[in-house]
């Protein structure tokens, strides 16, 4: 039986084409992220140089600014928060490499590897306070408070995922309120205030944050995927953390699931031993379940829910650049 057509995956679009509605904007922040980072003390400038480097795709910038104009007028505070986000953004990519061990990110070494954790922790502190002082030049308690209230729960998510971890018995639903904390709350939080500043009707506005929500979710089941199917040269990081942290995600979960009482034990001692090998251990477990599949289906589907979320926004380019993005999260090879 042939596939439905509406099931058919399509070539995502790429970045550069749905940024173009907000092109300048993007422009923009990045002069931001320039002139603000930039330090008297060579040390510190190199240091914070070199994270942005590392910087990777601007989606959470693109999302505030695409909101904006999808639901009314781009300003000024929507360029300043688009910048912020990404200082916050990046300082979670550079705390998560301590946290996983990582040694790549963006073909580059991580922080931690080129100088060291203590150092990298450091950078991710002073990105986040500098965010936070950014936002607050707006002299709005409305952007800190959303920024403080998403950084907050991410915290929160990343904890919960800590406790955990080495125990393999996280439900499928435990697991998606992690990743709705640690993933999507920031995702939704760039389109909450992309519609604030904008002055989007409540429903709209509403509709935004929901689609942000949805594609957190789709983009960080992809993202589960990529850590055990991914190759590591067209990612650009370092893969398998999750299952050398011992950290249950989607496939595994299913997988878990899926096999025998008896396999279930062989698998979970051969990810208990000690080793970067766990990739390697389960490659041959996937073909006897349809974990690799079901959690595909899973993303598709809230990517799926993404795109429906926009119906109540009016058409314009912008909001198709957000479906768009939507396929873009779940079809993506990095």
């Amino acid at each position: 039986m042939k596939q439905a057509a509406e099931d058919q995956p399509r070539s995502p679009q790429t970045l550069p084409s749905l940024y173009a509605p907000v092109r300048e904007g993007l422009d923009q922040v990045e002069q931001i992220l320039r002139q603000k980072l930039r330090n008297d003390h060579p040390f510190v400038d190199a240091l914070v140089q070199y994270g942005f480097r590392m910087g990777g795709k601007r989606l959470r910038p693109a999302l505030v600014l695409l909101s904006a104009r999808a639901s009314g007028d781009l300003r000024r505070e929507h360029v300043v928060l688009a910048a912020a986000i990404e200082m916050i953004h990046t300082a979670t990519l550079i705390h998560d490499d301590v946290l996983d061990e990582a040694t790549r990110r963006r073909h580059l070494d991580t922080v931690n590897v080129r100088w060291d954790n203590e150092t990298s922790v450091l950078l991710g502190d002073y990105l986040l306070t500098h965010s936070l002082c950014l936002a607050s030049s707006l002299g709005d308690v409305f952007a800190c408070r959303a920024l403080g209230d998403a950084s907050r729960v991410m915290c929160e998510g990343e904890l919960r995922q800590i406790e955990g971890r080495g125990h393999y018995g996280l439900s499928e639903p435990q697991y998606l309120e992690i990743i709705t904390a640690k993933t999507a709350a920031l995702t939704a939080c760039c389109c909450r205030l992309g519609a604030h500043y904008a002055g989007a009707a409540p429903a709209v506005a509403e509709a935004l944050v929901r689609y942000g929500l949805e594609l957190g979710i789709a983009f960080q089941i992809a993202d589960d995927l990529l850590d055990v199917l991914g190759d590591e040269a067209t990612v650009g990081k370092s893969l398998g953390t999750d299952l050398l942290k011992q950290k249950s995600t989607l496939p595994l979960i299913r997988l878990l699931e899926r096999v025998s009482p008896d396999e279930r034990a062989e698998i979970v001692g051969q990810l208990a031993a000690s080793g970067n090998h766990h990739r390697e251990i389960l490659r041959g477990w996937w073909g006897r379940s349809d974990a690799l599949a079901y959690a595909r289906s899973q993303a598709l589907a809230r990517s799926r829910s993404a795109v429906d979320a926009l119906a109540a926004v009016p058409p314009s380019p912008a909001r198709d650049a957000l479906a768009g993005l939507a396929e873009f999260a779940v079809q993506r090879q990095y």
